[in-house]
C-alpha cells in the first residue's frame, strides 16, 4: 500500500460521508480547491438537500458581489451527490462527518475499507473521539486521520489534523497539506481528549461559571469584561447561549469523562441547570440571555463617575499594567514614581490601586497592611481597552471605590464594580488559559505554534494563549495561579510543570526574551 504523500492534487476525487452542515461545507471547501467531490448521505435525499443549501449559500455570495455566478456553478459543478456508499470507492480522501458516535463512526470506517483502494486515506471529522480508537479493529488503521474542521466550514480556517497511535506518518502529512492546499491552518495534533481547541478552551467557559456561581458579577458585565478588556469577540455566556448549553455542556462533561474527572474539566452545575431546564441558547430562545421577540438585553453594571485626580503615585514595577501607567500620563495625569523595589502599585487619594495577583482585595489587603485596597483587573492591552473591572477590599472606606473609579474613568475607561472575587474575571481567565495551553505541549500534543494558531483558527481569540503568557511573563501567571489555588484548595488551578520550567529559565515559549 502506498499512502500518497505531499498535498493530494486537484484531480484527485475527495468522498464526504453525511452531507449535514459540517459534510456539505467540507464538500465545498474540497470543491473550492478544485477537487471533484462526491457527496453521499445515508439517507435518502439527504446529499441532494446538502448541495441545495450550498447553492442558497452561494447564491447570497454571488447576490453581494464576493463571488461570480461562473464561479458558483462551477463550483456547484464539481460536486455530486451519490445514494451509494460504493460510489465513493474512485476516492484518495474519503472525509466521514456522521453523527458523533464512537461505534457508528468504527462501523462506516469498516465498510470504507472494504470499498476503497488500498491507499485512500480515511479521515474522521470528529471533534472528540480518539483517532486509535476508530482505527482499531482495520486492518490498515495506519491510513486513518483526524481531520476536524470548524464551523462553518468555508470561514473557520483552522483544521486540526489528528494522528492516532497507528497512523502512518505520510497519511498524517498528507491530510496536513491537502488541507493546507485548501486554504487552512492546518495544525499537527496527537490524538488525546479535545485535541487543542475543546481542550484548552475549557476555561473561558469554566472559570466564568464559576464567578458567576460566586456572585462576582451577571452574565452581561462579566461577559462586556471580557471583550472589552480581554479583546475576546465574544464573551463566553453569550458564545455558550450560540453554541448551545446541550452542545457546550456535553463537550465539557465528555471531555471531563476521558481526562478521568481531572478537576479543570469539571462540569459547571449551573449549566446542568440550564440543560435541564430547556433554556438551551439562542435555538431555544432562552439561555443566559432572553432571545424572544422585543426582549431587551441588560446593560453591563457601570460605575458612576468618580472624582478625577490630579496626580497619581507610581510605586514599583507596574508589570503587565505597564501600558494603564502611560495612557494615565497620556490623558494629562501627573505621575510621581517611587524608587520601591517589587511588584507595583498605584497610589491615589489616599487608595492604594493595584492589579490582582489573584487573591481577593480582601485577603490582600491584610498581607499588604493596606485596608483601603482596591484592585483592578487584566487588560491584555490597555492602550485599547474601554472597560475594566474593579474589586474593593472589605476594610476599605465607602469612598475608595469611588476614587479609584475616577481614577479608570481619568484615562477613558468604563469601569464595572465586581464583588471581591479571586483573580476577578480576565486575568484568571487567561491564566488558566495560558496554563492549560501549556499543559497540551507538555504532554506533547502539539508545539507551542501549533496551539496559538489553533486557538486563534478556531475560536478566535485575539491572541494565542502562549503568546500571552509570553507577553504577561511566566512569573505573573504563575503568581496568578499559585493564589487562585491556595484559595480555593483546588487542584483545578494546579500549575503545569512547563511553565514553572519557564519562570525558572527565564525563557519563553515562542523565543522572545
Amino acid at each position: 500500500m502506498a499512502i500518497p504523500t505531499g498535498a493530494l492534487p486537484p484531480e484527485a476525487v475527495i468522498g464526504v460521508a453525511g452531507a449535514g452542515t459540517m459534510g456539505a461545507g467540507i464538500a465545498q471547501v474540497a470543491a473550492a480547491a478544485g477537487h471533484p467531490v462526491r457527496l453521499f448521505d445515508a439517507r435518502e435525499g439527504a446529499a441532494e438537500e446538502g448541495i441545495d443549501r450550498l447553492r442558497r449559500g452561494l447564491d447570497r455570495q454571488v447576490a453581494r458581489g464576493r463571488m461570480t455566478a461562473d464561479d458558483r456553478d462551477a463550483l456547484l459543478g464539481r460536486i455530486t451527490a451519490v445514494g451509494r456508499l460504493e460510489l465513493l470507492a474512485p476516492c484518495a480522501l474519503v472525509v466521514e462527518a456522521i453523527v458523533e458516535d464512537l461505534e457508528v463512526k468504527r462501523g462506516l470506517l469498516r465498510e470504507l475499507e472494504g470499498i476503497c483502494a488500498a491507499e485512500t486515506i480515511l479521515a474522521s471529522n470528529t471533534s472528540s473521539l480518539s483517532i486509535t480508537a476508530l482505527a482499531a479493529g482495520l486492518d490498515h488503521p495506519e491510513r486513518v486521520v483526524g481531520m476536524h474542521f470548524f464551523n462553518p466550514v468555508p470561514v473557520m480556517r483552522l483544521v486540526e489534523v489528528v494522528r492516532g497511535l497507528a497512523t502512518d506518518p505520510a497519511a498524517a502529512g498528507c491530510v496536513r497539506a491537502t488541507a493546507a492546499g485548501w486554504g487552512k491552518d492546518a495544525v499537527a495534533v496527537k490524538s488525546t481528549p479535545g485535541f487543542i481547541v475543546n481542550r484548552v478552551a475549557r476555561p473561558f467557559y469554566a472559570e466564568a461559571l464559576r464567578v458567576l456561581e460566586e456572585g462576582g458579577g451577571a452574565p452581561e458585565t462579566l461577559d462586556a469584561l471580557l471583550r472589552e478588556a480581554g479583546g475576546f469577540r465574544m464573551g463566553p455566556f453569550e458564545l455558550m447561549d450560540l453554541i448551545g448549553h446541550d452542545v457546550n455542556f456535553a463537550v465539557t462533561g465528555s471531555v471531563y469523562a476521558a481526562y478521568y474527572q481531572d478537576p479543570r474539566f469539571l462540569p459547571s452545575l449551573i449549566q446542568q441547570e440550564l440543560v435541564a431546564g430547556g433554556f438551551l441558547g439562542r435555538k431555544s430562545g432562552r439561555g443566559f440571555y432572553d432571545y424572544a421577540e422585543g426582549a431587551v438585553r441588560p446593560e453591563p453594571a457601570t460605575l458612576a463617575p468618580g472624582p478625577r485626580p490630579e496626580s497619581v503615585t507610581v510605586h514599583g514595577d507596574p508589570g503587565p499594567a505597564a501600558g494603564l501607567v502611560q495612557r494615565l500620563e497620556s490623558a494629562g495625569l501627573r505621575l510621581r514614581r517611587t524608587g520601591s523595589a517589587g511588584a507595583g502599585w498605584l497610589e491615589v487619594d489616599g487608595v492604594a490601586v493595584a492589579l490582582t495577583d489573584g487573591r481577593m482585595a480582601t485577603q490582600r489587603a491584610v498581607a499588604e497592611g493596606r485596608p483601603a485596597l482596591v484592585l483592578f483587573d487584566l487588560a491584555l492591552d490597555y492602550g485599547r481597552a474601554t472597560r475594566i473591572g474593579i474589586a474593593t477590599a472589605d476594610q476599605a472606606d465607602p469612598a475608595a471605590q469611588a476614587r479609584a473609579a475616577g481614577l479608570f474613568q481619568a484615562a477613558g475607561l468604563a469601569v464595572s464594580g465586581l464583588d471581591d472575587v479571586p483573580g476577578l474575571i480576565v486575568a484568571r481567565t487567561v491564566a488558566m488559559l495560558a496554563n492549560e495551553a501549556a499543559d497540551t505541549v507538555n504532554q506533547g500534543v502539539a508545539d507551542a505554534a501549533g496551539v496559538d494558531a489553533a486557538m486563534g483558527g478556531g475560536v478566535n481569540y485575539p491572541r494565542g494563549p502562549l503568546a500571552w503568557c509570553d507577553a504577561l511573563g511566566a512569573d505573573w501567571v504563575v503568581r496568578v495561579l499559585e493564589h487562585l489555588g491556595a484559595t480555593y484548595g483546588l487542584d483545578r488551578y494546579r500549575v503545569s510543570p512547563l511553565l514553572r520550567r519557564k519562570v525558572w529559565s527565564r525563557g519563553s515559549f515562542h523565543g522572545q526574551q
